[in-house]
């Protein structure tokens, strides 16, 4: 690694790790409101819902901006708008202010997220591209490990908002950014509009197969990972039993992360991602039949496992199915229709639960959503990794 390529990487993953920390708090702080808040099932799926909507609104235009004035403006902006938004939600004092806020917090994480890995990917040695962006999501985990520690420490004993509070952070890190990150030295500024239409005409395939997985993944994930408190709580455990038990399936990530950055270099992009989709698609029906504490914990660290091992490998693909001056637009709104499915998945938990569905019932739905994924990538994907070169003997 170079000293700019090091200092990219360790920017831009500190950045995700912030983004993970108060996604992951929000699943953490929907159980504490709806006991101090008194919401219903429904009212705390919109809270994971107005979020996401930010979301998908976020990743298209920030994709977008990101091709027209450049990757380094936009990553720190949408750092400085999440975390403003995130320190104002621990004022809120309603259902409807902190429904807005998250909103807004949504739009910055939306946007952040493809831009972090575009610049990342443009800055890594072809030979290390995949392996380093499936890195850089691992932190992902590690904001998410935080956000449960956080959970289990200060919110029984401080409360929800200094929890948020800490969320608040990323405003700091923002000016960190500003000073030490370059521009991506393959942008080149563009006068004229981006030509959003060739995704459907010149990578009509490549844009196809992106959105239905990406869609199956954020659905799943979302739906799952949001509710997992709850739905521990539902199955009888206590919050803070919930808050703990939590934290060992959040632990698997890492592992699910690292086996899935050496198998995209050393087995391919598409079969790492297609294994580690099929594999979620099992586990999530077994999460869903299981009951006992050492079945949920197994199941459940699994799912995490090749959950995100399969976020890891879709994020080190999707930039490369598309050429430079597309590259930030159409991982953009790969991610933004992507979190449609991420939008509709929490509501539908809470929708569902309100009518005492099962969690089979529930978690059986993740599993046909992700097979259908898996199929659209095995059929229309096409394998991204450069052909490692042999040596002439």
């Amino acid at each position: 690694m170079t000293t700019t390529y090091k200092k990219v990487f360790w920017a831009a993953g500190f950045g995700w790790m912030f983004d993970a920390m108060d996604v992951a708090l929000l699943s953490f702080i929907m159980v504490a409101l709806r006991q101090e808040w008194g919401l219903t099932g429904e009212e705390a799926g919109l809270l994971g819902t107005g979020n996401l909507v930010g979301m998908a609104i976020g990743a298209m235009l920030g994709g977008y901006l990101a091709d027209r004035i450049g990757r380094k403006p936009v990553f720190l902006y949408t750092l400085i708008l999440f975390g403003a938004a995130s320190l104002a939600s621990a004022f809120a004092t309603g259902f409807l202010a902190m429904l807005l806020l998250r909103f807004c917090m949504g739009l910055g994480l939306g946007a952040e997220l493809p831009v972090a890995s575009t610049l990342v990917n443009e800055f890594a040695p072809p030979e290390k591209r995949g392996r380093t962006v499936v890195l850089l999501e691992s932190f992902w985990a590690v904001g998410w490990l935080i956000a449960a520690v956080i959970a289990y420490f200060i919110i029984p004993d401080y409360g929800w908002r200094m929890a948020v509070i800490l969320g608040a952070l990323p405003i700091l890190y923002a000016f960190f950014v500003r000073k030490n990150i370059p521009e991506s030295p393959q942008y080149k500024p563009q006068t004229e509009r981006i030509p959003v239409q060739k995704l459907m005409t010149e990578h009509k395939r490549e844009t196809i197969t992106l959105w239905v997985v990406w869609f199956a993944i954020a659905f799943s994930y979302y739906g799952m990972f949001l509710w997992m408190p709850s739905v521990l709580v539902d199955k009888g455990f206590t919050m803070i039993q919930s808050f703990q038990y939590v934290l060992i399936m959040t632990l698997a990530q890492l592992p699910g992360y690292f086996a899935a950055a050496y198998l995209v270099e050393n087995w391919g992009r598409k079969q790492t991602l297609a294994t580690f989709l099929f594999m979620t698609a099992v586990l999530a029906y077994a999460f869903g039949e299981s009951s006992g504490t050492a079945s949920l914990l197994i199941t459940g660290a699994l799912l995490s496992f090749f959950n995100l091992g399969a976020w890891g490998a879709l994020y080190a693909y999707t930039p490369e199915n598309y050429p430079t001056p597309l590259r930030g637009t159409g991982s953009g709104f790969a991610a933004g229709v992507g979190r449609v499915g991420s939008i509709i998945a929490p509501y539908l938990v809470g929708y569902f639960s309100g009518l005492h569905y099962g969690y089979p019932f529930i978690f059986g739905m993740f599993t046909v959503v992700l097979l259908l994924g898996t199929g659209t990538l095995l059929f229309l994907g096409k394998e991204t990794r450069e052909p490692k070169r042999t040596a002439l003997v």
